[in-house]
């Protein structure tokens, strides 16, 4: 790999990039799923959308639970390929020199590699994750760093992602990745789009928790009612107290019922819920910050600015430029 890795071409960020969809047997066929439905899948109605391709890396078919065998391309190179995506990887499979070669030529030319859940146990095969925060399913952690044990493991997170370099946990925080990975490329109103097709939260940051013992939603119908108005209603200022009050409980009672349903307080749901409109309307290249804030909620652009430097990283100009397609 060369010492100074080329930056992403920002003119093939929008074109229809090639992504190669890497496979091997046992198949983990969740998190090949999600890779094919967000990379691989044909949506006509949004332009230049992603080229996948599943690229089988094993000598034999692909195999995978109740006896379900698949067929893929068999892997020879990876030239043309602007991105590689690892769904998954058996733990102890050791990848052959040519296969690892390919991965850091695709990143030495400007791609981008990243790994869901037990994925990242070939992307540590390479040498692209030197200075890199790494995470994985936290099955996978002794596992992972038994083998690997230079890596700069994140534990409790959901997924790491500097721009070119990305691996997520396991399950749902696939298609976490996936999403921003698309909202990067795409910008906020389609990760949207594809999110609600897939029916998924459209972003959880990747530094919340991986929930390990998550419990199933409590009280779904008590609190969907006024969570859709705090949604409809996004342009005005209101407090989590109003909301419990609207709900009919306590502060306390709200507070814990809600964290119960969605494993975060409702102030930092309705600042999540916020951020994203701002988000939206940035990317959409709105000028007056000022106006932003006051159209999503918050009290004046010094609140916007506070929440978004410290949950972004960026401030909202630095974003706007980033990010206004």
């Amino acid at each position: 790999m060369s010492d100074q890795a080329k930056p992403v071409d920002e003119q093939a960020k929008y074109r229809a990039r090639k992504v190669a969809i890497l496979a091997s047997s046992p198949v983990s066929l969740f998190e090949l799923g999600c890779a094919t439905e967000l990379f691989a899948t044909s949506r006509p109605d949004i332009a230049d959308w992603y080229h996948g391709e599943v690229i089988n890396c094993s000598s034999e078919p692909l195999l995978a639970a109740g006896g379900l065998t698949l067929q893929a391309k068999p892997f020879s190179s990876l030239a043309g390929f602007d991105d590689v995506l690892i769904p998954y990887w058996p733990t102890e499979l050791v990848a052959s020199a040519d296969l690892i070669e390919e991965i850091e030529a695709v990143y030495d030319r400007g791609g981008r590699v990243w790994s869901f859940c037990s994925g990242v146990f070939l992307l540590a095969q390479t040498c692209l994750l030197a200075g890199q925060a790494v995470t994985t399913h936290w099955r996978y952690k002794d596992r992972l760093l038994n083998k690997f044990p230079e890596l700069d493991y994140r534990g409790d997170i959901l997924y790491c992602f500097d721009d070119r370099i990305g691996c997520s946990a396991g399950s749902a925080a696939a298609l976490d990745l996936g999403l921003e990975v698309v909202r990067r490329d795409y910008g906020f109103e389609i990760a949207n789009r594809v999110a609600k097709r897939l029916l998924a939260h459209l972003h959880r940051q990747g530094g919340q928790s991986q929930f390990v013992e998550a419990p199933v939603p409590r009280h779904p119908d008590l609190l969907s009612e006024v969570m859709d108005w705090a949604l409809n209603n996004m342009d005005q200022v209101f407090s989590v107290e109003q909301l419990a009050q609207r709900a009919c409980m306590s502060r306390r009672s709200f507070d814990r019922k809600f964290r119960s349903a969605l494993n975060q307080s409702p102030k930092s749901w309705l600042i999540e819920q916020r951020l994203n409109l701002a988000r939206a309307q940035l990317e959409r290249g709105q000028v007056d910050v000022e106006a932003v804030a006051l159209s999503v909620g918050f009290m004046n652009a010094a609140s916007l600015r506070h929440h978004f430097n410290r949950q972004i990283g960026l401030s909202p100009s630095q974003y706007r430029r980033q990010f206004n397609r």
